[in-house]
């Protein structure tokens, strides 16, 4: 870790170098000249220079000197804010600091500050603490901190010689944790798991270093003033925290916000041991405080602000709200518009709910900022996959993997990128890398035996399968490898090759598959429900229960807003609807949880927000999702009824209007059944009859199959029916066991899955003038049928 004399002493030489006139201050002509110099790979534009000077000319105003422009306090407090990595930029500008000269700095180089506090500490001692502690923003003020803190460290080091001395620990970074401009110190779950030290809290020599910290604690404790008291909690608490004793620090900044409960800096560093401990609602919460505390401090804590909407947004992710965390990254980057860091978790939100333009935007402007980010580049190559920029997508993922070759995410989503374009054999070896690097990931195990499953490699494919088995035991898995015994009896040929293990098949127009018996599903209406029914799996809507929807229109206090038109409309802002949506699936781990907002957003809030304005009609929202939610088929419909009720236009009213009826099947039809002509219902229907209708009235006007909500009968059986088992049976297309119903073609006997079914798949063995298929929801049915037709034969025998 570079000293904070060191740092000071590179910042001067970086300060000297663009100060040609050597009036003491870096103008804007000499400002530009510096930014793009450290920044040699970027081309800036005259706008985004004239941007940068002019955030830089505005938050640091107070160390602006006249025309002679930043002073270098004013730089040094840019890199103590983090708008510069300054070890990065002296390397960039090919200067050499004097070593002799940064081992013995004299005090006007180290920093001024050590001047004004009048520690009356060696220069040498201070340069044997973290740079941290003789920071503008963050430091110590009072001598007997001082002291407190070499106490710290003395005890610290002795602990971990013990530690290290009995192998209890782990990990060997003992700096990832090193304050930080942009937040680095509460990166993502990769950077803490790369550096992560991990203390042995249970042994007699933790017990003693405690016991010896509750000493020191004591001695801050009896200072003779409370910001006394305060500076010295807050030191100890850093000291703890840079030395990744996370539980330990988060004591001192708890005592710290008592002594001082207005002040930011102690809920901030209290939010961030939350986090890392894995307290994201509480980390939530203190960052929270902290934003208010900063909000009511004017501009004194300005230079943290940006900070502490970036954390605030990464505990709301952990919690899964990623919408509600794009809004503080937004803010963190309005307010600092260099902020990189802030930018590319803004594109990483935003890919996370799937806003895949919004996130290259916002991802390509933080690579400008900082070209070597590879985890900007792997989300980057993402979102252009999601809008089906395969190629450059590619490129990009390559890119990151050469930033960082050990890049997991890079490498197993690049892979996935590999197997949708059926490039089986790169996409295998992108797997294998992964697995190089993280041992035990099973996904990328299991999508290693699809992938080499799909090259035509099935003995390869058998063994990954096996491995990928030892890992999870997984029901899929079991499938998996009973599929595989199944090709290797059937020995199939395929139209690809043997890719993904189909049998030849052909599909057949819709036309051409006639039903048996009045439950047989169609063709269509099957292939629809199963987009429905995926859909409630990956939302879990289907355990939504209706109730809490319910009392979420009675207890919610939602503000009547106006349209354009003038309608009243209980409508709100895409991130008060996640936190709705919390409450609706609390059952959900959050990073399920961000999964469904995801699909919610791209299916069904899409279509709601339709101009892009941000806000949602709840009243409308509700009833879309009622009739996928949980429970029998009468009630989803009565709370869909309801939540149109609950409207304003439709308030005090037991009937709605004709007209927000027809838009809501339009809607539902939109979302749900898309491929079913929403056009021409809306023109026979047309959308200006203001009279009302009842509830019965309704129930007809959804019920109906060709211009209502008529797929639900359908979506219903998928519900009841879609995890039945039958026995021994096997798909004829796709050799995979049967779940939820098989359809048998009554002629020919060969069966078929729910989606071969849905897909017009038949084998091309069997080329017939029609096929006509009867659906069993069990093997039990078909036993039965089977015995009614032998009964039937005796009976007509001789």
């Amino acid at each position: 870790m570079a000293t904070r004399g060191s740092r000071s002493e590179k910042v001067k030489r970086i300060f000297q170098q663009f100060d040609v006139n050597r009036d003491g201050g870096l103008n804007r002509e000499e400002m530009a000249a510096l930014v793009v110099a450290v920044n040699p790979r970027v081309k800036f534009s005259d706008e985004q220079i004239n941007a940068i000077l002019d955030e830089v000319f505005r938050t640091y105003g107070e160390f602006i000197d006249g025309e002679n422009g930043l002073t270098y306090e004013g730089l040094l407090r840019t890199y103590d804010d983090g708008a510069g990595d300054v070890d990065r930029d002296f390397d960039a500008l090919g200067l050499e600091l004097n070593l002799e000269e940064a081992k013995g700095i004299s005090e006007a180089s180290s920093s001024s500050i050590a001047d004004e506090r009048a520690l009356g500490l060696e220069s040498q001692k201070k340069q044997r603490i973290a740079a941290w502690a003789i920071s503008p923003n963050h430091g110590i003020v009072f001598d007997d901190t001082w002291k407190i803190v070499e106490d710290m460290e003395i005890l610290i080091k002795r602990l971990k010689s013990k530690q290290a001395k009995d192998g209890k620990l782990r990990g060997e970074n003992f700096d990832a944790y090193s304050d930080a401009g942009w937040s680095r110190e509460l990166g993502p779950s990769t950077e803490i798991s790369d550096k992560r030290v991990f203390w042995e809290e249970s042994g007699a020599d933790y017990a003693l270093f405690v016991k010896e910290l509750g000493a020191l604690r004591s001695r801050a404790d009896g200072a003779r003033s409370r910001e006394e008291a305060f500076d010295g909690h807050m030191a100890i608490g850093r000291v703890l925290y840079e030395h990744q004793l996370f539980k330990e620090a988060l004591v001192s900044f708890k005592r710290a916000c008592e002594l001082q409960p207005v002040d930011v800096r102690p809920h901030f560093r209290a939010g961030n041991c939350h986090y890392v401990l894995g307290n994201h609602k509480v980390a939530k919460e203190e960052f929270l405080l902290a934003l208010e505390a900063a909000e009511n401090g004017g501009n004194q804590w300005g230079y943290l602000l940006p900070q502490i909407y970036v954390n605030l947004g990464i505990a709301l992710e952990g919690e899964g709200m990623v919408l509600s965390a794009c809004e503080y990254y937004r803010e963190a980057a309005i307010l600092c518009p260099t902020h990189f860091r802030a930018l590319k978790l803004l594109g990483s939100a935003l890919f996370g709910v799937g806003e895949y333009r919004a996130a290259v935007k916002a991802l390509e402007e933080a690579i400008f900022m900082k070209p070597d980010y590879a985890d900007a580049h792997c989300d980057l190559a993402s979102a252009l996959h999601g809008m089906g920029e395969d190629e450059r997508a590619i490129e990009v993922f390559q890119k990151a993997i050469d930033l960082k070759p050990g890049h997991v995410d890079a490498l197993y989503n690049l892979g996935g990128l590999y197997m949708d374009l059926g490039r089986f054999q790169r996409a295998s070896e992108m797997y294998t890398r992964v697995l190089a690097v993280w041992p035990n990931h099973w996904r990328a195990q299991l999508n290693k035996a699809v992938s080499l499953l799909g090259a035509g490699e099935t003995e390869d494919a058998k063994k990954a399968l096996k491995e990928a088995l030892k890992m999870t035991n997984r029901v899929e898995l079991h499938d998996a490898i009973s599929h595989l015994k199944q090709l290797q009896k059937k020995k199939v040929k395929s139209n690809n090759g043997g890719a993904n293990g189909e049998g030849s098949f052909i599909i057949v127009e819709p036309s051409k598959f006639k039903t048996v018996g009045e439950k047989t599903m169609s063709r269509q209406d099957l292939a629809c429900a199963l987009q429905i029914r995926t859909f409630q799996r990956i939302t879990r809507l289907g355990r939504c229960d209706l109730e809490v929807l319910k009392k979420e229109m009675i207890d919610g206090d939602v503000p009547v807003s106006y349209s354009g038109s003038g309608i009243p409309e209980k409508s709100i802002r895409k991130p008060i609807l996640e936190e709705i949506l919390r409450r609706l699936l609390n059952f959900l781990k959050p990073e399920t949880f961000q999964g469904a907002v995801k699909a919610i957003n791209e299916r069904i809030l899409s279509v709601l927000d339709e101009q892009g304005s941000g806000r949602v009609d709840l009243g409308m929202f509700f009833a879309v999702l009622a009739p996928i939610c949980s429970g029998p088929p009468e009630k989803r419909k009565r709370v869909a009824f309801d939540a149109l009720l609950w409207r304003p236009v439709n308030e005090g009213i037991s009937q709605i209007k004709r007209v927000d009826a027809v838009r809501y099947i339009k809607l539902l039809r939109a979302i749900f059944v898309p491929s079913q002509g929403v056009s021409e219902m809306m023109e026979i229907h047309g959308e200006t009859d203001d009279s009302l209708m009842s509830y019965t009235e309704f129930l007809v006007m959804l019920d109906d199959p060709d211009w209502g909500f008529g797929i639900m009968p359908t979506l219903l059986k998928l519900e009841t029916g879609d995890r039945n088992r039958h026995g021994q049976h096997v798909c004829s297309v796709c050799r995979y066991p049967i779940i939820g119903s098989r359809f048998k073609e009554m002629k020919s006997h060969f069966s078929l899955c729910n989606q071969c079914y849905s897909e017009g798949k038949v084998p091309s063995t069997y080329k017939l003038e029609e096929y006509r298929f009867k659906e069993y929801g069990s093997e039990a049915e078909a036993m039965k049928d089977k015995c009614m037709c032998f009964n039937v034969q005796s009976h007509n025998g001789p």
